[in-house]
């Protein structure tokens, strides 16, 4: 952490670039909050560890726009999601400074609660630096130590490689996490009978309080005007009139956003609901696979995906006239 809040000043020192973002330290010490960093005092602050996950990429479309360059810090996973964005030229790269930063795999706070870790003061062996094997919690009721392992996000488990995709240099190793196989979900799914997955989505969409935040995070769901931001169709309001609009929400979405998701997990990480809304979009990720070969959104920056393209030998399930 240290070389690169050393690297950052340096940068900004020679005017390279005006102003850095990443993640700032808040008082809990495991829930930073991505921030925009203009001197080198304000570095102090500046924080990277096993709770750094969130996935600034979106963040950089308004950036880039901004006067002066931008430095950005970006895990490997984050670079796919970078790519598939240069791809669809929402973000300016001559803007842009990228660092790649090493990643030893992020940490789901949610799994706290489900560990019953209440009342934490410290926590250690989160950093980046740290070996990884153990996280220990002082809190109010004594010392809990648990593998670090235990602790990641669901999409650390089934990372896509250590590798970054795009970068102007990069800090530190990464390391290979994935342990998971990456469509097990799915195919799980896949073998219930249609009566028994209705009931497993309806009952995971029916927790959604239509708060955005899968939409706001998503680094696919870049359109300047949102159709469910449209008054013109009733869509607007936060609070859901019925069942159906709720997963019609994020059925449209998964649609909207397929063979352009990069599978970077952010909508199911900022969901207040806890709700795996990644699911719907790894389904289309297998299925494109399957139908197309294997495709990875975000893979290189000029990649064209497959359902922007047209190869003779396409799946076409329907005839002429429409029918199966």
């Amino acid at each position: 952490m240290l070389e690169m809040i050393k690297r950052a000043k340096e940068l900004l020192s020679d005017n390279s670039v005006d102003r850095v973002i990443g993640w700032k330290r808040d008082e809990s010490g495991f829930n930073p909050e991505i921030s925009v960093f203009r001197t080198a005092e304000e570095l102090e602050l500046f924080v990277y560890d096993g709770f750094c996950s969130a996935n600034m990429s979106k963040m950089l479309i308004n950036e880039t726009k901004k006067e002066g360059k931008v430095l950005a810090f970006l895990k490997p996973c984050d670079t796919y999601s970078m790519n598939q964005l240069l791809c669809e030229h929402r973000i300016d790269r001559e803007k842009l400074y990228i660092i790649g930063v090493g990643c030893k795999g992020k940490l789901d706070q949610r799994k706290f609660a489900s560990l019953k870790i209440k009342g934490i003061l410290s926590v250690s062996g989160a950093g980046f630096d740290d070996k990884n094997e153990i996280v220990a919690f002082k809190t109010v009721y004594g010392e809990r130590k648990v593998p670090y392992k235990e602790l990641m996000l669901e999409r650390c488990a089934v990372c896509k490689g250590k590798e970054h995709r795009i970068f102007d240099e990069i800090i530190g190793e990464s390391e290979e996490t994935a342990f998971e196989e990456r469509f097990a979900q799915i195919e799980s799914i896949e073998r219930m009978s249609p009566e028994e997955r209705y009931k497993f989505f309806r009952s995971e969409l029916s927790k959604c309080i239509r708060c955005n935040a899968c939409r706001n995070a998503c680094p696919a769901c870049s359109c300047r005007k949102c159709v469910f931001d449209s008054n013109n169709f009733d869509s607007s309001q936060k609070a859901n009139v019925d069942s159906f609009e709720e997963k019609m929400f994020h059925i449209i979405r998964s649609f909207h956003v397929s063979g352009r998701c990069t599978d970077c997990g952010e909508c199911s990480r900022v969901c207040p609901q806890g709700i795996p809304l990644h699911l719907f979009n790894r389904k289309f990720i297998k299925d494109i696979n399957d139908f197309y070969g294997e495709y990875q959104a975000g893979e290189t920056s000029d990649a064209r995906g497959p359902l922007v393209s047209f190869e003779t030998d396409d799946p076409e399930p329907y005839d002429n006239k429409g029918r199966a």
